[in-house]
């Protein structure tokens, strides 16, 4: 008997930076979603997908979930509760070594309101950084909180106990045909997933407050007789003192990003890359509709 396939919808969900893009990436065994030690990078809800035996497993990695200030906040914090709405199953992701924070409470609270009987798995991450009897007390203290279906001990990073998660994951979707080809890992547009990849090196490069006032859109792309790729990007800043810090001192820090984000596209698309980007001095953008489609999210859910 051929085993049945499975397909199904997974959510990762959790305050900002608790690893849910180093767990997607982890899963799908490709760099799909845009990781940096500061917080709040990821802006859209990022698809990928990853075969685990007879089963399709759509991870949904979504923004972090924190206590929304502007628009663009709002509409991520709903794109993120709306990915873990239409889900089949949702994992939690808390930071060991931060516990249960105020945040992660008002994310348990949230659950119960939003989400009834859907099953949730709790992944405690960043196991490494504490001793196993704090993680034990941890994970009662959790699961006392809330009624998780399973609780698992991962290090997202370094790949431990995410086989383990796979697995459960996989076996608790429901029977269904696969959504995607068998060797598709993502479902976000190139031109999407090139913009996340600028926008991650500037993240990387500039600093603090910077990054979450500028956004990245891929205005073309020209796939090449010779096998080539040309893509051009804009980059949007608020001010004209930021155009300056991206472009830096004679053009050194625009030139490094270029690079660093062209050799990375190539890899990721497997053929040469000729990447041109443009800065761009858009004070409103915040407040722009087509910014807002253009990385994936819905502009009325910021009101």
């Amino acid at each position: 008997m051929t085993e049945p396939t499975r397909a199904g919808f997974v959510a990762l969900i959790g305050e900002p930076n608790a690893g849910k893009s180093t767990l997607l990436n982890q899963m799908v065994g490709a760099k799909v979603s845009i990781v940096t030690h500061k917080v709040q990078t990821t802006r859209a809800r990022i698809r990928g997908i990853c075969m685990e035996g007879a089963a399709q497993i759509v991870f949904v990695d979504t923004p972090g979930l924190f206590r929304p200030r502007r628009r663009l906040d709002r509409a991520m914090v709903a794109a993120a509760w709306g990915g873990a709405a239409d889900a089949d199953l949702v994992v939690l992701l808390i930071e060991a070594h931060r516990g249960l924070t105020e945040g992660v409470k008002v994310v348990l609270e949230t659950l119960r309101e939003r989400l009834g009987e859907r099953k949730v798995a709790l992944a405690i991450n960043k196991i490494d950084k504490v001793k196993a009897e704090t993680l034990l007390g941890l994970a009662e203290a959790a699961n006392a909180a809330y009624p998780f279906t399973k609780t698992f001990m991962i290090s997202a990073e370094r790949g431990y106990g995410v086989a383990d998660l796979r697995a459960w994951l996989a076996s608790e979707l429901p029977e269904a045909p696969w959504y995607y080809p068998e060797d598709q890992i993502a479902d976000v547009p190139m031109r999407q997933i090139a913009a996340e990849i600028t926008r991650e090196k500037l993240t990387l490069r500039l600093h603090e407050e910077l990054p979450y006032q500028l956004t990245v859109e891929t205005e073309n792309w020209e796939d090449r007789p010779d096998g080539s790729t040309r893509i051009d990007q804009l980059i949007y800043v608020m001010r004209d003192g930021h155009k300056g810090i991206v472009l830096g001192h004679g053009g050194e820090t625009i030139k490094s990003i270029s690079q660093a984000s062209r050799a990375e596209m190539a890899e990721f698309l497997g053929r040469p890359v000729h990447l041109f980007l443009q800065v761009k001095v858009r004070p409103n953008w915040l407040e722009e509709p087509e910014r807002y489609n253009e990385i994936g999210l819905d502009f009325k859910d910021g009101n």
